[in-house]
């Protein structure tokens, strides 16, 4: 009985020790994590809506997140849509810059606060001399924004606080959106999304609904893969640009995205 004793006293001792280094050994959380992101897309698409004339898209960005859920990033491509829909003769690229606060309520469900600014520098969409000029506000558009996820759920809300996307008169513009990231297992998730977009005061119909199903890949060390399948609702009457494109038609989209 005294043997049985001492050994398993020596076997907690050897748990508890174990235990010890095993806390030593893992790394504490870090104050922050700075990323960044390369990728392409096969045709550029905003709630559904063309923005590089249905031709491939270069996109690049970078994202800072504090452990006490603060976030900042930035993001730029390419887009064609400011001088071939807004009759612009300058703005060939977009440059994002956002920021907000995310943080979880209990294991289910978690919340997400931020502003985020689409900037086209250099546009000059609705100037004089310009084919725009007064039909047009500056492209450059400012959003806030909330979101809640439930388990697989994420409904979100978008208001533009500026013109958006140069319609006159369209501050207070809202974008609704639901989707849902169904795991599918070694790294591939499905993702249906539905969501509405509201353009106030415009003399033809600009509000729309917009619905995509992408598929995705994640193959490691930051590499990922994605097929999306989309289609709007938008009227031709609005959503057609100078060349007589209409950028609301439905299509698939491929993606790869490098993050490091």
């Amino acid at each position: 009985m005294k043997n049985s004793l001492r050994a398993t006293s020596i076997a907690v001792l050897l748990l508890a020790a174990g235990s010890a280094f095993a806390a030593n050994d893992a790394s504490p959380e870090p104050d922050y994590t700075l990323t960044f992101n390369v990728g392409a897309v096969s045709d550029y698409r905003v709630r559904g809506i063309a923005q590089t004339s249905y031709q491939p898209a270069v996109q690049a960005g970078a994202d800072f997140t504090h452990k006490s859920g603060v976030y900042l990033g930035t993001f730029v491509s390419n887009v064609k849509w400011v001088k071939e829909f807004n009759l612009a003769t300058k703005g060939s690229y977009e440059l994002d810059l956002y920021g907000g606060f995310r943080d979880a309520i209990d294991s289910t469900l978690s919340y997400d606060v931020g502003v985020i600014t689409y900037q086209y520098p250099g546009n000059n969409s609705g100037a004089a001399g310009t084919p725009g000029a007064g039909l047009f506000a500056n492209a450059s558009t400012t959003e806030v924004y909330g979101s809640l996820t439930y388990k697989m759920f994420t409904l979100k809300y978008n208001r533009s606080v500026s013109n958006f996307l140069g319609n006159l008169d369209s501050k207070g513009s809202q974008y609704f959106d639901l989707s849902a990231a169904i795991d599918l297992g070694n790294g591939m998730t499905l993702t249906p999304h539905v969501g509405r977009q509201l353009i106030p005061h415009q003399a033809l119909p600009a509000s729309y609904s917009d619905i995509a199903l992408t598929f995705a890949k994640d193959f490691g060390n930051g590499f990922v893969a994605t097929a999306a399948a989309m289609d709007t609702d938008a009227k031709r009457s609005f959503y057609t640009d100078s060349n007589g494109r209409f950028l609301g038609r439905g299509t698939v989209v491929l993606g790869v995205k490098y993050t490091f």
